[in-house]
């Protein structure tokens, strides 16, 4: 991925409070609660976003073996797209595929 850089950090959930550990196998960069993120990044862990919105998931899309968690900025309304993490919500990332989008 261009530009990577490599945050594996934990966090307070600023959408549903969930205390929220590091992955230890790629960067977290969303609640595997209720999978909400923060628009924090241009590109992925540099932190240089200035937006700060709440990245509220919308969609879910097949990505290889997994799935990509669709979201859509509530500040600026830009559309993100996340892998999904191994200790996600699965019945939220289920919920959402009921869901189609048209992003």
């Amino acid at each position: 991925m261009k530009n990577f850089t490599m945050r594996d950090e934990a966090f307070k959930c600023e959408v549903c409070g969930a205390d929220v550990s590091p992955l230890k196998y790629t960067a977290r960069d969303h609640c595997p609660v209720c999978l909400s993120s923060l628009h924090v990044d241009i590109n992925p862990g540099d932190r240089q976003c200035s937006c700060k919105g709440v990245l509220h998931p919308i969609g879910v899309e097949k990505y290889r073996d997994t799935f990509k968690i669709i979201y859509q900025c509530e500040r600026c309304g830009a559309i993100k797209r996340n892998i999904a993490a191994l200790d996600d919500d699965f019945d939220k990332i289920i919920e959402l595929s009921a869901n189609p989008s048209e992003i």
